[in-house]
């Protein structure tokens, strides 16, 4: 590995000429053909190039979760399926206002990076790292220390609580390197680098797998086996993100030695992030409030057959919001390098796209929905009766969520994080939690049909609030008014 791979020479051209040098131009010329061009050039052909490898990264993302249920599934029962599978909305409630950060943080690099701004690229880029670092020392002080009290507050049933705490303790014990590689992957796309965490995620996963395997089928382990697997699957990631980072050539170039806290960036980040962290927040205590109410129905078959489903609706989900990266990405490069008009025609393209791919994968979950929940569940026909109830009223209408999610991702590019956020918050959050204490709570009403049916609701309502907010804001922008944030 050369120097310049290690961080310790931080000028390119400094250094001796020869193999070195040719390795130098070689691995500068890749980084160049590895990001897209935002600013310029067709926009729905760089739209899809983008947003592909986000999509594969999402569903390896998915898949070390799926490898995980699969594996107990087989091996150990649907108790712990339903074990791993309950813990999931918790654990995204804690980890979310962190992650919410690093999309303030790849906001704020592609601002800079579109306006040219080495300075502040530079800044962002260290400030970024040691955010994700000092967020994951917290979690898993948090995680760790709660993880049973909470599962207790959300109602888990006692015969997968046990199975459940040790589980999510494991998790949240390397929950550092999942932060990490979420800020570092932010970096790399609002550079336009969607190649690398692909790449990255794609060995981290076969790892996972194949650790899964090992430590469940051969060792004879449970749910600890499959939660230590994704912590060693993620530090693994988590090393070559940084490495990525550390062998760039140009201002996102990352050093240890340079690492700091920059005022500047840092509120850059915040003023993005948190909100976007709150509306995650947000979001989860739903999602809380929903996993409660499922698991009101005291059934490890009704907990084992939401959870799969789950997890199949979780591949529909990441190839959607995979296009709210790009409308982010997209908006905040073109914001940066003065090009506000562009957006509107970038929300258009992302839009049509989004849809596109949430109806196609959202009716193909659905017709295949069986057989898919015959891999997660293999003991229990009751589960996967309860798992198709909620494909047909999730799955089905994803493609709304996705357009939601869009706009939102659009807007925070453009600069405004808290209008976004209240609108979620109101129209999605709150709404669901109002369903929940209302509606759903009428005993004639107290069915699983009735409870997801607030997803496509909310998400409709909240769709076209955003809609209208953006246009207000794209207007206002292009005619240099004061806007909202």
């Amino acid at each position: 590995m050369s120097e310049r791979a290690n961080g310790r020479s931080a000028t390119p051209g400094n250094g001796p000429h020869g193999t070195t040098a040719g390795n130098i131009q070689k691995m500068t010329k890749t980084l160049k053909r590895s990001d897209i061009d935002m600013t310029e050039g067709p926009l729905l052909k760089n739209v899809i190039l983008y947003t592909l490898p986000i999509i594969f990264t999402g569903i390896l993302q998915l898949l070390f979760n799926a490898a995980d249920l699969v594996v107990v599934g087989r091996f150990r029962g649907s108790v712990c399926v339903g074990a791993v599978g309950s813990t999931g909305a918790l654990i995204n409630l804690i980890i979310n206002m962190f992650i919410g950060l690093s999309v303030g943080a790849g906001v704020t690099v592609a601002q800079a990076k579109g306006a040219g701004d080495d300075r502040e690229v530079h800044r962002a880029v260290h400030t970024s790292v040691l955010t994700a670092m000092i967020s994951g020392i917290v979690l898993t002080a948090v995680g760790v220390a709660l993880a049973g009290d909470l599962l207790k507050l959300m109602k888990t049933p006692d015969d997968i609580w046990p199975l459940a705490t040790k589980y999510m303790r494991i998790y949240f014990a390397g929950i550092l390197s999942s932060m990490v590689y979420n800020f570092g992957a932010a970096i790399l796309r609002a550079l336009g680098d969607t190649r690398s965490p692909l790449i990255f995620l794609t060995g981290a996963g076969v790892v996972n797998v194949g650790l899964n395997l090992l430590f469940v089928w051969a060792f004879g382990m449970d749910v600890d086996g499959v939660a230590w697997a994704t912590v060693i699957s993620q530090t693994i990631a988590a090393v070559l993100v940084i490495l990525s980072l550390m062998r760039r050539e140009d201002s996102a170039r990352f050093s240890f030695r340079k690492m700091r806290i920059y005022k500047g960036s840092l509120i850059k980040i915040m003023k993005i992030g948190l909100p976007a962290g709150f509306q995650s927040v947000m979001f989860n205590i739903s999602n809380v409030f929903i996993q409660s109410s499922v698991n009101s129905f005291n059934s490890v078959a009704v907990s084992s057959g939401n959870s799969a489903a789950a997890n199949i609706e979780g591949f529909v989900y990441v190839s959607m919001n995979a296009f709210h990266q790009t409308a982010l990405n997209f908006a905040g490069q073109n914001v940066g390098a003065g090009k506000q008009k562009r957006v509107g025609k970038i929300l258009a393209c992302c839009l049509a796209c989004v849809s596109v791919f949430g109806i196609t994968l959202g009716v193909t979950g659905y017709l295949l929905g069986r057989p898919l929940l015959s891999i997660y569940i293999v003991d229990s026909e009751e589960a996967i009766g309860y798992g198709l109830v909620r494909l047909s009223l999730i799955c089905l209408p994803y493609f709304l969520c996705g357009l939601m999610d869009v706009t939102t991702g659009a807007l925070r590019g453009m600069g405004s994080s808290f209008v976004p956020m209240v609108i979620t918050v109101l129209g999605v959050c709150i709404l669901r939690i109002v369903w929940i204490l209302t509606v759903f709570s009428v005993p004639r009403y107290h069915t699983l049909e009735i409870l997801y049916l607030s997803y496509a609701i909310t998400w409709i309502i909240s769709f076209i609030a955003q809609l209208i907010a953006f246009r207000i804001m794209f207007v206002r922008t292009n005619f240099n008014k004061k806007v909202f944030v």
